[in-house]
């Protein structure tokens, strides 16, 4: 055994989550699940570069009106 082991440490949080994952083993799923419902999306390319090139540029500080 080296002079540098340390015991073996889990902390409170890595415990919580273990026995929550134990308790109900289908969490990880719905996780994804709720992911791909909101995050993974498929962009449409075109659609994407034809938003950038009608974008107004914004004004050095908004709120302030035009004055002509």
């Amino acid at each position: 055994m080296s002079i540098f082991a340390r015991p073996h440490y889990t902390s409170e949080i890595t415990n919580f989550i273990e026995e929550m994952k134990q308790k109900k083993p289908t969490l990880e799923a719905e996780q994804r699940a709720g992911r791909a419902l909101l995050w993974d999306k498929h962009l449409d390319r075109s659609a994407l570069e034809e938003y950038r090139a009608a974008r107004v540029p914004q004004q050095p500080y908004v709120y302030q009106t035009r004055v002509k």
